[in-house]
């Protein structure tokens, strides 16, 4: 084989690692594999407004990401949002009175779950409810209620 030919091969096998690299780092970005292979738990949690929350957005607790959002649906007896967390299994000890709340990530950011502990002794299991909860801060809402009330006046 020539010198030429070498060099092209080796050319090739270089790019051929830069796009595996870029295909894993897409994954890794877009938490594709989050829940394949993870051990953890689920939740519910219900909300009056959810706001911008979802699917696959993230549950924290004191800053940690701790799991995942895998479910929204709006339950037409209650009239509110249903939100199932996934929680990874190495974070199985919140008190059953813990409570959730929706927060965004800075001013513009996403929106994720943020978990509170409480101080019961026993904790939250599979399918456990949690039943403290905090909706979203909706900007639109608070700016109508705001403009309603200079308008009454």
């Amino acid at each position: 084989m020539n010198r030429k030919g070498a060099i092209e091969i080796a050319v090739g096998i270089f790019v051929m690692l830069g796009l595996a690299s870029l295909f894993v780092l897409a994954l890794k970005m877009s938490n594709f594999g989050v829940l394949a292979g993870n051990n953890g738990y689920t939740l519910t949690a219900r909300f009056e407004d959810i706001g911008g929350l979802k699917v696959q957005s993230p549950v924290n607790a004191g800053g940690v990401r701790i799991g995942r959002v895998t479910r929204i649906r709006y339950d037409q007896e209650s009239y509110q949002a249903e939100v199932t967390l996934f929680i990874n299994d190495q974070y199985n000890r919140f008190p059953l009175d813990s409570s959730a709340g929706i927060f965004t990530s800075g001013l513009l950011g996403e929106q994720y779950v943020g978990l509170e502990p409480g101080a019961e002794e026993d904790f939250l299991k599979e399918g456990d409810t949690i039943t403290l909860t905090q909706s979203a801060f909706v900007m639109e809402r608070v700016l109508g209620q705001l403009l309603y009330s200079k308008a009454a006046e």
